[in-house]
């Protein structure tokens, strides 16, 4: 296969040129700025597109065990595939959790069965996602996780989450984190504020993420061990993880494209689909992250990608579900923030290609020669308004709803194949 005439851009070695992309089998041949007269086979021409990298989203939801009408791997890999996601890491909260390798082979082998995007399945960090127990750590990176995290199910217990770090480290996984201190939150629902009185709802105060990514720089820093805190939400968390890694602190962090675009304000055209977990904070919040991309103190942006089934969603507000979907919207809101803000697309390209890759210590996020044909082609001037009849999940929660974005996914290609095409 040969990509012909297309802007490639790839953040991992700063390239910014056009010209042609060779593929043999699974694998990227070459790259030809300028272009060559060689090409033969199938041919795809790429003038007036750009071609990238396949997305690396490092935080999704595919529900599969347990609550697959919701989600399931299916639907969940159509979703990455029309997205222009190559690559999936799926969190552990299913039914059961997977906290043990039997449920780890179960995701494995269906997305082997299935043959689309690469699905790398998050090992729970403690039994149950009780934040008690460890899990046998050694155990589940054998049957194949690419991480361990309790995600929503914050480990509060620091002594725990310390052992979890240890063990994670000794087998060269991430840890992945998800910060709020729950004697704070509470019962909270939304943005703790004027708001959230106004609408009579319990808030979360920011607080109750910010100390507890407190507690998790400074553990790292304690034992001088890696940790990756997701979907920050606020411009204190920012500050602290800004700080830590001026001192050399290993952290990273990533950050979803609901909080850089949105604020607490959508929950009024919304409602339980701007219901997020951590909320959508507010404007100073919302541009200190944009900020962060801009100086590149967050290293990605995940989707954390949410399904929930409508009659979930259409529960009041205090009892639907947190999270929207964001598979399909995670590259085009990456091309809005690069338009609307002026941030360097090769920057904002490595926070879902490459810097993710080298968290997961995977193959991937790049376009070099040798490396694995995962290729995403978009075209960045085909404006659109994503809409219901756009949606592949089975669920359709989703605050993008109504929203233009400045770009579409045209082809996906995984493993040198191409598994979605606009046509």
């Amino acid at each position: 296969m040969w990509i012909k005439g297309g802007r490639i851009l790839d953040a991992s070695g700063r390239t910014d040129v056009f010209g042609d992309i060779h593929i043999e089998g699974e694998k990227i041949a070459g790259i030809y700025p300028g272009g060559t007269n060689n090409a033969a086979g199938e041919i795809i021409d790429a003038k007036g597109l750009w071609v990238i990298p396949g997305l690396i989203d490092m935080h999704v939801h595919l529900r599969d065990p347990g609550y697959e009408h919701k989600e399931d791997l299916m639907s969940g890999s159509l979703a990455a595939a029309s997205g222009g996601v190559s690559t999936v890491l799926c969190m552990a909260n299913t039914h059961p959790v997977n906290d043990n390798p039997s449920v780890t082979n179960y995701i494995v082998e269906k997305a082997k069965t299935i043959g689309l995007v690469r699905i790398l399945p998050t090992g729970a960090a403690t039994r149950g996602l009780a934040g008690k127990d460890l899990v046998d750590i050694a155990a589940m990176k054998r049957s194949g996780v690419a991480a361990v995290s309790d995600d929503g199910m914050a480990i509060q217990d620091s002594a725990v989450l310390e052992g979890a770090l240890q063990e994670a480290f000794r087998y060269g996984l991430p840890l992945i984190s998800h910060c709020q201190d729950r004697s704070l939150s509470g019962h909270g629902v939304m943005n703790e504020g004027a708001l959230s009185r106004e609408l009579g709802l319990e808030g979360i105060p920011k607080a109750a993420e910010d100390a507890m990514v407190k507690r998790d720089v400074e553990l790292a820093e304690k034992i001088g061990k890696p940790i990756h805190i997701t979907h920050i939400a606020t411009m204190r968390s920012l500050e602290i993880i800004s700080e830590a890694k001026d001192r050399g602190v290993g952290i990273t962090c990533d950050v979803t494209p609901h909080h850089l675009l949105l604020t607490q304000e959508s929950i009024r055209g919304h409602g339980t689909n701007a219901k997020m977990y951590p909320p959508l904070r507010d404007e100073v919040d919302r541009m200190a992250l944009i900020e962060g991309l801009r100086t590149s103190v967050i290293d990605c942006i995940a989707s954390d990608h949410a399904p929930h089934a409508r009659h979930e969603k259409a529960l009041d507000f205090k009892d639907a579900p947190f999270g929207m979907l964001g598979l399909q919207t995670l590259l085009p809101a990456i091309l809005k923030i690069h338009v609307d803000y002026q941030i360097d697309i090769l920057n904002l390209l490595a926070c879902v290609t490459i810097n993710p890759a080298r968290i997961l210590h995977i193959e991937g996020g790049t376009l070099q020669p040798g490396e694995r044909a995962d290729i995403t082609i978009v075209d960045p001037n085909q404006a659109w308004t994503f809409n219901k009849h756009h949606i592949v999940s089975k669920s359709t929660n989703s605050a993008f709803i109504g929203a233009t974005f400045p770009g579409k996914v045209i082809f996906t290609i995984a493993r040198g194949r191409i598994i979605y095409s606009q046509n």
